[in-house]
């Protein structure tokens, strides 16, 4: 099969192929089978059989067009672990039969500071995602991993430790990097007081990856239901943020704060439990604009950042970090024909704390 992309120098043949995935066709429509063009490896592409990918928020945001960019049909997906199954002529990092991953970024300009510096997250030009993104290649958007295989450049493609539980695996690769990158810029580690704001797929594995680092971990919920299961997940202490009384233990005690909470709440409560010079990250992304009180941060010197993904070799640093701590998240297994119930259920918050597709179950 082949397409044509368009350059300067007019409209080059591309060769490509078919393969099922999973997408929606409309903002409105149910995710169903449908096929999509890969391209034929270039000298520095590996081909990777997707054998699981974890289900992310930004998948159903992306799907329903809540951000106001999809183009259609889209293909969501970007927490990929898989096997190597071909490999061009220069690749050097990979062979067949590897173990590999993929996660939020597929390419980017490569030539910016940004990307020298090895923050291709923050690339100038904007990096390329791994769904829904120009397609340098095909002239047309990216696909994601509710596919059967995926081709990226050999720099874009990550080593899996082979200790870890492959599937569970699957989220460090957005998830997992999300809330480890902030750590990691931040200094987090021994004697450090670390608060985590919400527990779900992006603050269960920041209490996992805090500890790990060594640090006390404070977990604030608003939901007394969650108390058991943050302290099993590793924290060290558990604050029912709607009570005054337990809020005020921690009041500037704390070195960092990671805020994983995507809805509406008060950050000035959470920037009070700071000492001075203690720095809150958000790593969710409410749709309203939070409020800061100025003396919530002037008398103490404190500071409100936000923080996104991470590079690449950034990335492989969490994964070999993970493998070293065995470290991966908790999951529900699924099978791609329940997609549709498991955005619904994502929603509710209905999921303890990641939904990850059995591949497999696409070749049914």
């Amino acid at each position: 099969m082949e397409t044509l992309r368009a350059t300067a120098e007019g409209a080059i043949p591309v060769q490509t192929k078919e393969v099922k995935a999973f997408g929606s066709e409309a903002a409105d429509a149910l995710l169903q089978q449908l096929n999509i063009t890969r391209r034929n490896l270039t000298a520095q592409d590996v081909e990777i059989e997707i054998l699981f990918c974890g289900v992310c928020h930004s998948d159903l945001h992306t799907v329903k067009n809540e951000w106001h960019s999809t183009v259609y049909p889209c293909v969501p997906g970007h927490e990929i672990v898989g096997r190597v199954i071909n490999i061009g002529d220069e690749v050097t990092k990979f062979k067949v039969g590897d173990l590999a991953a993929v996660g939020c970024m597929v390419d980017s300009c490569r030539h910016c500071d940004y990307c020298k510096e090895g923050l291709e997250q923050y690339c100038e030009e904007g990096n390329t995602g791994t769904y829904n993104s120009p397609d340098k290649h095909l002239g047309t958007r990216t696909y994601g991993g509710y596919s059967e295989r995926i081709v990226v450049d050999e720099d874009f493609v990550l080593r899996v430790p082979e200790n870890l539980d492959l599937a569970a695996t699957a989220p460090l690769l957005c998830a997992g990097i999300t809330t480890y990158s902030p750590l990691r810029h931040w200094n987090v580690g021994p004697g450090q007081k670390v608060g985590v704001v919400g527990i779900g797929g992006l603050g269960h594995m920041a209490v996992k990856l805090a500890k790990a680092m060594g640090a006390e971990v404070i977990v604030f919920t608003t939901s007394p239901s969650k108390v058991e299961d943050a302290k099993r997940l590793g924290a060290d202490d558990v604050v029912l943020s709607k009570e005054q009384g337990q809020m005020s233990r921690y009041a500037g005690k704390l070195h960092f704060i990671l805020d994983a909470v995507s809805a509406k709440h008060d950050i000035n409560a959470y920037l009070s439990q700071l000492r001075v010079d203690g720095s809150l990250v958000l790593v969710g992304a409410p749709e309203q604009p939070l409020p800061v009180a100025a003396f919530s941060l002037i008398p103490y010197r404190r500071s409100f950042a936000g923080s996104m993904i991470g590079g690449i070799a950034e990335t492989q640093e969490m994964l070999d970090f993970c493998g070293k701590h065995n470290i991966v998240a908790d999951i529900e297994m699924i099978n791609i024909q329940q997609i549709n119930e498991a955005y619904e259920r994502l929603l509710k918050g209905d999921v303890k704390y990641r939904f990850v597709i059995d591949m497999a179950s696409l070749k049914k």
